[in-house]
């Protein structure tokens, strides 16, 4: 049974339809310990059937440790978005990118695929300068209307500058998660671990904290 009606499907075509290149989405899973990996891999799956320039692999955390250590995912489910080249943008969502997400989550394909904005000079100046690894993990849930904002503006940061990783985080999924960043309310933002943000901030407030890093 589809996840999608043919309604929502069309709009989801149409939307993919903006792709300008390639994009390869790396979906982790394990089928021990994880409850939404099943629907999370038909919610990919499905997504990624709606465009020929969208393409799925399917690798277990466990089984293809290598490939996880390699773009850094420690945990299921994951998705992984590579460029055409197969490159990874440090782009991730941990969880289903439901409700509300899955316009962070199209907006990374179609970002990722070359169909983005131009940046002001001076933000680009900024992130270019970047030398410094930075993680950004984003707390969200798929009822919030704001959360969304904050996926896609830690995400672009991830794919201005390869020093910069920016996840997803569906609070719900990741329980033991929200318990240690103390997230109260969503969507919270959290810098490298200790620095933190709480609502959908701009992308000068993120560049505030990172550059005193």
């Amino acid at each position: 049974m589809s996840l999608f009606d043919s309604k929502i499907e069309e709009q989801l075509r149409s939307i993919l339809g903006q792709m300008q290149k390639k994009v390869q989405l790396v979906f982790f899973s394990q089928e021990i310990e994880c409850q939404s990996c099943h629907d999370a891999h038909q919610f990919v799956k499905e997504i990624a059937a709606l465009n020929d320039k969208l393409s799925m692999e399917v690798l277990n955390l466990v089984v293809d440790k290598d490939k996880a250590a390699q773009y850094q995912v420690d945990k299921v489910p994951a998705i992984v978005v590579l460029d055409e080249a197969g490159v990874d943008t440090g782009i991730k969502f941990y969880g289903i990118p439901g409700g509300y997400e899955i316009n962070s989550f199209l907006g990374a394909i179609l970002s990722v695929s070359g169909q983005k904005e131009a940046l002001p000079d001076d933000l680009a100046k900024r992130i270019s300068a970047i030398s410094k690894p930075v993680h950004i993990q984003v707390f969200v849930t798929p009822s919030c209307p704001y959360c969304p904002a904050a996926v896609v503006t830690a995400h672009r940061l991830a794919l201005e500058n390869k020093n910069i990783r920016a996840d997803m985080v569906e609070s719900n999924a990741f329980v033991y998660l929200t318990v240690r960043y103390q997230v109260s309310g969503v969507p919270k933002i959290v810098i490298n671990e200790k620095h933190e943000l709480t609502g959908a901030q701009p992308i000068t407030a993120f560049l505030d904290i990172i550059e005193k890093l």
